[in-house]
């Protein structure tokens, strides 16, 4: 504890100590960069979160969970190949494997973040927030910045058109995002 009669050096050493204390160190786990979400069209009930997940040498994890307090629904999706070159949304209720040192891509047109049921319009500028959770029990809590086509290229992110992926052939556990059970 700081104390207004300890000498200068020790002031300082003890300054330096709890500064030391309180900056955030480089963790092991899973970490989260560039996200961002973007809906279908302005006044969609779904919108779609991407981002790059490193694992900074952490023990092999696994994404299983998303939150998000505007959404009826959050899951985690991926798009696949259905043969005939058509690629299908799929939820994916066994998430993502994030090995030591490794990264999970959500990007348009492969992993990502659905979220169903939206309950207020999202425009660019926005902000959506998302809980990830990890098999470890870890979980990040996020402001995800909701961006245009423009922005999201500009961070390196693609810029496909979800609007225009196949919704109609999608099994089981397809849901359809236009009619989400509130």
């Amino acid at each position: 504890m700081l104390n207004a009669r300890m000498p200068t050096k020790t002031l300082f050493a003890a300054l330096l100590a709890s500064l030391a204390l309180a900056a955030p160190a480089h963790a092991d786990g899973p970490e989260v960069h560039d996200a961002y979400a973007r809906t279908a069209y302005p006044g969609a009930p779904t919108a779609a979160a991407f981002m790059v997940i490193h694992n900074h040498g952490g023990a092999d994890d696994r994404l299983i969970d998303a939150r998000s307090p505007i959404a009826a629904k959050t899951e985690l999706h991926t798009h696949i190949d259905a043969g005939d070159g058509v690629m299908q949304m799929r939820h994916v209720p066994e998430g993502f494997a994030l090995e030591t040192d490794g990264e999970i891509v959500m990007e348009r047109g492969g992993h990502h973040v659905m979220l169903m049921g939206v309950g207020e319009t999202l425009e660019p500028g926005d902000t959506v927030p998302l809980t990830l959770v990890f098999e470890s029990g870890a979980e990040i809590i996020l402001d995800v910045p909701v961006m245009s086509d423009e922005e999201a290229a500009a961070i390196g992110h693609g810029a496909m058109d979800h609007g225009e992926m196949d919704h109609d052939d999608m099994g089981e556990d397809h849901m359809d995002h236009e009619t989400v059970d509130q």
